[in-house]
């Protein structure tokens, strides 16, 4: 399952976001069989399009087993994070 949170992104973002992945709610965009190479081209997309946005955010969720807590994150805008794992549990890492 891959999950996209956008806020505060252009028509131009939602609406490329709408046409792969379906939209739960306003944001929010879902996708249950995506494959890693599909999930890396709208990342890719995402990055390329993103500098022109202001004052938002994105950030990608997705299962991944290798990862701590079985999922990875990609962010752009603000915050980053980062999953880590301390001592067994999974942690948020927020660079300020």
């Amino acid at each position: 399952m891959t999950v996209i949170v956008t806020r505060n992104v252009s028509d131009r973002i939602r609406g490329f976001l709408a046409s792969s992945m379906l939209e739960l709610a306003p944001g929010v965009y879902t996708a249950p069989r995506h494959s890693p190479a599909v999930r890396e081209r709208i990342w890719n997309v995402l990055e390329d399009w993103f500098v022109f946005e202001e004052n938002a955010s994105i950030v990608m969720v997705w299962s991944e087993h290798t990862m701590p807590g079985g999922q990875a994150v990609k962010a752009l805008g603000v915050p980053p994070v980062e999953l880590v794992e301390v001592d067994g549990l999974v942690l948020t890492k927020r660079y300020l």
